[in-house]
């Protein structure tokens, strides 16, 4: 049995999703002609009470374009030195939009309205890049599944509003905020311009994320996804995978967030952990007493059959999702508690 902690992008579809997609009813998506795809978008707009959204195969690709439509080249976003938009989407920002970054040292990944402020250039001053848009990520991923506190995001908003500036989400796995904080999704859209929802982490289903906005922002994102090739036909099969995980798997993340408190748990009482950071979600990040080595827990959990990625800085990351059953759940348990340097 292999034990596939690496992340939560791991995940297949549940025999129940495939039989879903299967029965799809599709068109051609470029022509707006696939009503599954239709249906998908217009669900989730309505969720997060926005006018419109846009499916994409993939979360890099809605937050680049969301980056395209919020900058121009030669602007400035600020984020966090861990954000995906900056660490993790292959220097995108750059490449695609000609942005810089302003990178904020917060804590696991989450930034204050305070050091935005602090960020933004003069707009006056021609020798300084134009500040335009801010980029919160909700959960963090480097952060360990850390969630914001939501009274932080609207002092952020606040900021954004005073200064002429776009504010964007990246929500790969806002999904695990909503469950872990009991929040509502309009609450988010009342304060982000443009949200980017991932449907291929916690809710399993095997590709796609989608950008919610204005209907302006939507046609903006729609000519932009063309340019970066990111349109496809009929991808009501994918759509659909999309509809059901929406539909049967949101409030299941519970699980993956116990049973990723209950690895944080078993782990800070093991003689070979330095540091477990703080468990919110299904995120789990720690790391081990010299002169031990990741590589070396890595490996004896490898000869377990379980496998965690390693984050780079001594960091070690385990990611609890649909996939992992309780029968593994406790035989990872059982072996984390075996082993010995």
């Amino acid at each position: 049995m292999e034990i596939n902690l690496f992340s939560d992008t791991v995940t297949k579809p549940t025999p129940d999703m495939l039989q879903f997609m299967f029965k799809a009813k599709v068109g051609d998506d470029v022509f707006k002609q696939d009503p599954t795809v239709n249906e998908l978008e217009e669900t989730l707009a309505d969720l997060f009470g926005k006018e419109a959204a846009l499916f994409f195969p993939s979360g890099t690709m809605a937050n680049q374009v969301a980056i395209k439509i919020n900058t121009q080249p030669g602007d400035e976003l600020i984020c966090d030195k861990w954000a995906h938009v900056f660490l993790y989407e292959g220097g995108g920002a750059a490449f695609n939009s000609g942005v810089s970054c302003h990178l904020l040292d917060g804590t696991r990944g989450m930034i204050t309205a305070e050091q935005v402020a602090a960020a933004i250039n003069d707009p006056e001053n021609i020798h300084l890049a134009k500040t335009s848009l801010v980029c919160i990520e909700n959960t963090t991923n480097k952060g360990g599944g850390a969630c914001y506190d939501f009274e932080e995001l609207v002092k952020i908003k606040e900021i954004c509003q005073q200064n002429n500036l776009k504010y964007h989400l990246d929500g790969a796995r806002l999904w695990n905020a909503l469950v872990a904080k009991k929040q509502h999704p309009k609450a988010y859209g009342e304060l982000f311009d443009t949200i980017s929802v991932c449907l291929s982490k916690g809710l399993g289903a095997p590709v796609g994320s989608v950008l919610i906005g204005s209907k302006e922002a939507i046609k903006k994102a729609m000519r932009v996804r063309k340019l970066f090739g990111g349109g496809m036909r009929q991808s009501g099969y994918l759509a659909a995978a999309g509809m059901y995980a929406l539909q049967h798997h949101i409030s299941r993340l519970e699980e993956d967030h116990k049973k990723a408190k209950d690895i944080a748990q078993l782990l800070t009482r093991m003689p070979w952990t330095d540091n477990v950071e703080p468990v919110e979600t299904n995120i789990v990040i720690f790391t081990v007493k010299a002169p031990i080595t990741p590589t070396q827990l890595m490996q004896k959990l490898k000869e377990k059959n379980i496998y965690i990625s390693d984050m780079g800085q001594g960091k070690l990351r385990f990611v609890t999702h649909l996939d992992y059953k309780q029968v593994m759940h406790d035989y990872v348990l059982e072996a984390i508690e075996r082993i010995t340097f």
